[in-house]
């Protein structure tokens, strides 16, 4: 049962769309015209949505659909009773027989009116159970041939026992109950049928319609009794928690209002005393700081509100805590506050050549953008976004241009950010709120016109929090950040002076919209020569403050930094560069400190006792002096890489076996590359019958590595040409681009990154898409210098560039060459 005296009132039921309401008023229900007779077993069905009557029961209903409007007039013409049947499918406005429960009540209706509205009302009351036995067709209402179902009450000491049980209990529900009607006790003690007496306890509990349902289904008398105690037992628990809590709660008010008015009490008599001055000076700080701050006038409207409910709150509360802290981040935010902006452009590019190496057209791009601010200073300047491996220096361009500016520098990081309100902040509300990492920052700069760094912008995830990308659109938007409104501030904050500077690995990986509102400039990764220029300039010296020694304890020679370069690290930038002088320094720092040595030259064949073996080789040669292999280049989150394509051909059935973690489109890229050599045959001279009698494995080594994307297309078929020709691959080439089923050499991505990757590995010949000459501009010079460049078309410009020189003698179906013997052999 529910707590509230409706829930024990004659339940109205649902036939149609709506809850009827028992109708006095109105005119007698206009009747239809006679159907033909039904079977004497049969009897017009009203289904309900969501309601069911018990025999015994008296209820209005209230006919809605045209079906039910015919069926209720049939019946009233003829003077039959109904059958009122709950739907098990609620939604359905024509249920069907799999829509409908299979027990019902015959009712007989006392009473049909019809509103003003033109709606029809029955006041109908529960005779005795039925079953449905078949649907009837033919008829414009519901109808069906039923059993009668009677109630057996064969009298026993245990029924007796389950009677007084549950008339105790439901005395108890009514007790429980606020304002329960008087006649409802009486009205359980004229009945005296068990049956009765469970069917009316059951239709005014507060109960699921497929409860009741249940509870009507239930032919035997002792089981239904005994499930209608079940229910009312719950029912009562929920009673006695209810009254329980109210009684705690009107405690717990009765409480409070004492405790205000003994508060308010010591208030007047510490103020007649002379005390409190303490509380009164605190409110007059924030009222001073308030006036100080030159807030917008929302802000300062919404401060001095709260400032008022600070001077009547009692400093015990709870809440004094949570509005002072509020007001402490009102009036320290810098509403007003603006750094004197000094921009120089020939100042700002000796800091950008003082603190970075190379990088011309970064750095062009970032005078350009400090040339417009200074020209037009209240302009809506674009966003940039720095895109690159890690450890070019994309944080450090940010500082630099701070630096160029005269701006205070800040960095928020988003990396592993899946919260919205890290970027909006938490609502008041909630215990330990706090504004998000923007006003945060802005707090700590102590300026409205600083430069944000905002790293590792890819790194961004959504979750059942929020999408913090989706709350950094209005950050970032010019045309809305003027009004950018923090939750936990609940007032506009003016962030169109702040610099914002975003920064991220991988540019596809930052949602289109928030990519849409910046202008991204990619840094490339780093040529041997300016690593070591960087190196020499920046690395070293930074190491060796570090680890407090002089130039003249550590030197370390060029040629050793070449070697650190090419033989213990690779990747695009200069971090694991910086970690390997770092130990270097490490190493010599100990000797010293030991005493062993005053100063340490370090050279070439002092790095294998300091940093060990060499970590990477020029293994080019090695790995392409046979048939079946060929190099390919790829684009990583961390920089270009090399890339082998390695196939073997065993006995099978023309099978293609992939390996090596490739994700699908690679996959599809094999398969291309195979059918693709299957439709030259005959240009190759290859036999035919060899792809039916052989297995063909295609592996890319570092199997540990997921790889994915169309640019090994090329290197594929050439690896699988020079299988089945025997002709190998020549062994300072590496090749990348997406091939057709034509033989077209379609366009990659990341060119610049995967030259750069070719000149680290040793590579000479790069072998590129014709459609990808237009990124030949972007190739650092020293990279160009460095490698002869192939502009492939179609795959036979790729195997006229790649494969050795033809053999005379043409491979029948089961000849194989010595080294492709070898191969297929493991």
């Amino acid at each position: 049962m529910n707590d509230q005296e409706q829930s024990l009132k004659t339940e109205s039921l649902q036939i149609g769309d709506e809850t009827a309401q028992s109708k006095t008023e109105g005119e007698p229900a206009e009747i239809a015209p006679p159907h033909p007779d039904l079977p004497d077993d049969a009897v017009i069905v009203l289904p309900t949505r969501n309601a069911v009557l018990f025999p015994g029961v008296v209820a209005p209903l209230m006919v809605g659909r045209p079906q039910t409007v015919a069926g209720a007039q049939a019946a009233a013409q003829n003077g039959k009773p109904i059958g009122i049947l709950l739907q098990s499918d609620p939604a359905a406005d024509i249920p069907g027989p799999d829509q409908l429960n299979h027990v019902g009540t015959i009712a007989e209706i006392m009473r049909y009116v019809t509103s003003p509205d033109g709606s029809h009302h029955l006041v109908v009351r529960g005779m005795h159970r039925f079953k449905v036995c078949e649907l009837l067709d033919g008829y414009p209402f519901l109808a069906a041939r039923i059993e009668e179902i009677g109630d057996s009450e064969t009298f026993s000491t245990e029924l007796a026992a389950h009677v007084h049980q549950l008339r105790e209990r439901a005395r108890e529900a009514v007790s429980l109950l606020p304002n329960a009607p008087e006649e409802l006790a009486g009205a359980m003690d004229q009945l005296e049928s068990p049956s009765m007496l469970a069917d009316f306890i059951a239709n005014v509990m507060d109960i699921s319609p497929a409860e009741k349902q249940d509870i009507l289904e239930t032919f035997d008398v002792s089981e239904r009794i005994d499930k209608v105690l079940r229910e009312l037992a719950q029912q009562i628990e929920v009673l006695r928690l209810s009254k329980q809590i109210g009684e705690q709660t009107q405690e717990s008010l009765s409480g409070r209002q004492r405790e205000h008015i003994l508060r308010e009490q010591l208030r007047q008599i510490q103020k007649e005393l002379g005390e409190g001055e303490e509380g009164e000076a605190e409110i007059a700080e924030l009222r001073e700081a308030i006036d100080k701050a030159e807030m917008s006038e929302e802000a300062e409207t919404q401060a001095k509100k709260e400032l008022r409910r600070l001077e009547r709150m009692p400093e015990a509360s709870a809440e004094h805590g949570m509005v002072r802290t509020y007001l402490d981040w009102l009036t320290e935010l810098p509403w007003s506050k603006l750094s004197e902006e000094t921009i120089d452009i020939a100042e700002a590019r000796r800091i950008l050549d003082e603190d970075h190496y190379g990088l011309p057209k970064v750095k062009q791009r970032i005078l350009e953008y400090l040339a417009v601010r200074k020209l037009n200073p209240d302009g809506k300047s674009p966003i940039l976004c720095f895109v690159g491996p890690p450890g070019v220096g994309k944080t450090s361009l940010g500082q630099s241009i701070a630096r160029a500016m005269g701006r205070k520098f800040g960095r928020i990081s988003l990396g592993g950010v899946h919260d919205e309100a890290e970027i909006r902040g938490h609502r008041r509300t909630y215990v330990g709120a706090l504004p998000g990492n923007i006003v945060q920052a802005l707090r700590k700069a102590e300026t409205r016109n600083p430069v944000f760094m905002l790293d590792e912008m890819d790194k961004l995830s959504a979750s059942f929090h929020g999408d913090p990308s989706a709350a950094l659109l209005e950050v970032l938007d010019p045309a809305q950040n003027s009004t950018f409104r923090d939750n936990y501030l609940g007032v506009p904050f003016d962030l169109s002076k702040v610099m914002f500077i975003g920064t991220a690995n991988v540019p596809d990986q930052i949602p289109a919209p928030l990519r849409d509102r910046m202008e991204v400039i990619e840094i490339p990764g780093y040529t041997e020569e300016e690593k070591i220029e960087i190196a020499k300039r920046y690395l070293v010296k930074r190491q060796l403050e570090a680890t407090g020694l002089s130039d003249e304890q550590c030197q370390i020679t060029e040629d050793a930094l070449r070697t650190i370069i090419d033989g213990y690290t690779r990747e695009a930038g200069v971090r694991n560069l910086e970690r390997e002088i770092g130990a270097v320094c490490h190493r010599v720092a100990m000797r010293i400190a030991e005493g062993e040595v005053t100063g340490m030259r370090v050279d070439v064949d002092d790095l294998h006792e300091i940093l060990g073996a060499r970590k990477f080789d020029n293994e080019v040669a090695m790995r392409t002096s046979v048939p079946g292999v060929a190099t390919g280049l790829a684009w990583t989150p961390t920089g270009g890489d090399i890339l082998f394509i390695e196939c073997a051909k065993v006995p099978g059935k023309g099978r293609l076996i992939l390996t090596g973690q490739l994700g699908d489109v690679m996959k599809e890229s094999a398969q291309a590359a195979l059918s693709l050599v299957k439709a030259r045959t005959s240009l190759l001279g290859i036999h035919q019958n060899v792809f039916d009698t052989s297995d063909i494995h295609l592996h890319v080594p570092a199997g540990a590595i997921p790889k994915d994307g169309p640019s090994a297309g090329v290197a594929m078929f050439i690896a699988l040409t020079s299988l089945f020709t025997g002709r190998t691959v020549r062994n300072d080439l590496a090749m990348t681009g997406e091939i057709s089923l034509r033989g077209l050499v379609l366009p990659i991505g990341g060119v610049k990154n995967k030259v750069l990757a070719a000149v680290r590995a040793g590579i000479t010949t790069v072998m590129l898409p014709e459609r990808n000459r237009k990124d030949y501009e972007d190739i650092p010079e020293s990279a160009r210098e460095a490698v002869r460049f192939v502009w492939m078309s179609t795959v036979d410009d790729a195997m006229a560039a790649a494969l050795s020189s033809p053999e005379v003698h043409v491979q029948g179906p089961n000849e194989l060459s010595d080294v492709q013997r070898r191969l297929a052999s493991g």
